[in-house]
């Protein structure tokens, strides 16, 4: 009898490890193959860029810091590290994907389809109306590493 509690015991415990082990883990950010596909419209020009800078410094550095690499303020609260954006992994992912991502939000990560004025048709699966989309995308792509 002590064996069998014991074991059930042990069995409890390990269960309950792994189910803090599985939740800690990210689930995959899926996106839509309708924005997998899409293209920037907006020209990486200089005031695409200096665009896309002011509404970073106002929507994201506070997360992803001024270099990009989630080294913001606000990051030591959150329960994951902010992406960094410096990463082959985060620029090699198409415009459209990032664009998801960005309207659509995951986990700690804030959608702003509602935040940035404009352009709510870009979850139907455009870049919008309006240049901010385009621009945004445009200045975090200043992060790649040369």
């Amino acid at each position: 009898m002590k064996k069998t509690i014991f074991f059930i015991a042990v069995a409890a415990f390990t269960t309950t490890l792994l189910s803090f082990y599985y939740l800690g883990q990210e689930d995959p950010w899926k996106v839509p193959e309708k924005f997998e596909k899409l293209k920037n419209p907006v020209p990486p020009d200089e005031a695409s860029i200096a665009s896309g800078k002011e509404l970073y410094n106002y929507f994201c550095l506070s997360c992803h810091g001024s270099d990009g690499k989630g080294s913001g303020k606000r990051a030591y609260k959150l329960n994951n590290t902010p992406t960094d954006f410096t990463t082959e992994s985060f620029q090699s992912q198409t415009d459209g994907a990032l664009l998801y991502k960005v309207y659509s939000g995951h986990s700690e990560m804030p959608g702003f389809k509602k935040k940035i004025p404009g352009n709510t048709d870009v979850m139907e699966g455009s870049f919008g109306k309006t240049r901010i989309p385009g621009d945004m995308i445009n200045y975090v792509r200043t992060f790649r590493k040369h």
